[in-house]
């Protein structure tokens, strides 16, 4: 479902916007709009849309457009031209009370400098939005507690901004945004100012967090290796303008440019495959109390494989059963499976890195399988499949 919408949105800096606007909808670069009239071009007609639910990293390098653009999307830029809507209500039809009110309900913000009120506590800080809102002390009180545990500074509460690290300090603010339960989160640069080790506890805190949480996310961020860990897609950024929008394996893999294609030449790409984009659908499964050597023998020969993975009646994976024990039982004239069925074995989730793969498999003489959070097998891969994904992919293992 869609969320946040854009569509050809345009943000001009200047005393004379009109002349910038005209000419850039007549193809003049902004370098040469800012010559001609002395107007900055932020935004250069953008279009794209969030779903809900979905964390989308804009990103660019400095200048790119990418802070005055999530400022567009509430408001806090006035757009020159173009469409902004969310939840299909038309954000640039508001009024001054209207917007303010819509902006309460809608929007949390998070930015890269922690804005905290020194003289005031952990617990006021976090309440303040509830406080200009006009929510009952107890209530507030209640609301900024529980925000506070959700990003692990249970506890903390009655020391000062001061007495915190960085990276504390900036769980404040997103203790103070979640505080407010917003619908969407804007995120600008929000863990750049933190130590390296700090950002990708953050990182990590963010990602657990949207796992329960499940909030419309606009982040914006200038670090690569940030927008390939935490979105679901990417919008790039150059020059105010959309490069492309795609998911990281998208962009790492078909840039559509040669900006984007330099922009993201140092990535490793094995950390942005996942087993799932690896996988293949395994071709056939012997099922428990169902399948006897015989009929797993029948699907191995078939197939021309070794081994087999053995599933229950709903999927779940019970473990892999191997040719010369099958065949073994079968010359006993058995008639169950379960005699040989290996049920200590390696699974992985879709979303596993191909980096991680590496290792599971250095030693395996067998596919990995490839399941989800129930247990259900959604596919296999072979070191063979890994190695020429990767290939194709033009990176070197």
């Amino acid at each position: 479902m869609e969320k946040i919408a854009l569509k050809n949105v345009i943000k001009i800096f200047g005393d004379s916007p009109g002349k910038a606007l005209e000419l850039l909808r007549n193809g003049v670069s902004i370098s040469e709009i800012l010559k001609k009239t002395g107007n900055v071009v932020g935004v250069a007609d953008v279009s794209f849309s969030v779903n809900e639910g979905e964390i989308v990293v804009v990103m660019g390098l400095s200048g790119s457009g990418k802070s005055t653009l999530v400022r567009c999307i509430n408001r806090l830029f006035e757009p020159t031209a173009g469409e902004i809507y969310v939840d299909g209500q038309d954000v640039r039809a508001l009024g001054t009370k209207e917007l303010r009110e819509f902006r309460r309900q809608k929007f949390g913000m998070v930015f890269q400098h922690f804005a905290l009120f020194p003289h005031r506590t952990v617990l006021d800080n976090v309440e303040f939005g509830l406080e200009v809102q006009g929510v009952d002390k107890a209530e507030r009180r209640k609301k900024a507690e529980k925000s506070l545990g959700m990003v692990g500074l249970e506890g903390w509460g009655e020391k000062y901004p001061s007495e915190l690290s960085g990276g504390m300090q900036q769980r404040v603010g997103l203790a103070r945004a979640l505080a407010l339960d917003p619908d969407i989160l804007l995120m600008d640069e929000a863990f750049s100012a933190l130590d390296p080790l700090i950002r990708r506890d953050m990182q990590d805190e963010l990602i657990n967090l949207q796992q329960s949480m499940q909030k419309t996310i606009v982040f914006i961020s200038h670090d690569l290796d940030e927008a390939l860990k935490i979105g679901d897609r990417l919008v790039i950024l150059k020059d105010g303008a959309v490069e492309q929008i795609g998911t990281a394996e998208e962009i790492l893999t078909r840039p559509a440019t040669e900006y984007v294609r330099k922009f993201v030449e140092e990535v490793d790409i094995t950390k942005v495959l996942t087993a799932e984009s690896v996988m293949k659908k395994s071709e056939d499964v012997a099922y428990l109390g169902s399948d006897g050597p015989k009929t797993a023998l029948r699907k191995m020969r078939k197939n021309a494989i070794a081994s087999l993975f053995v599933v229950q009646k709903d999927h779940t994976v019970a473990g892999i059963v191997f040719a010369d024990e099958v065949r073994n039982l079968a010359d006993q004239g058995e008639g169950d499976l379960e005699k040989v069925v290996h049920r200590d074995i390696k699974t992985v989730a879709p979303d596993t890195p191909a980096s991680e793969l590496f290792p599971i498999m250095q030693n395996m003489s067998y596919p990995v399988a490839v399941v989800n959070e129930q247990n259900k097998l959604l596919g296999i891969i072979v070191k063979g499949l890994l190695f020429t994904a990767i290939a194709e992919r033009g990176c070197d293992v």
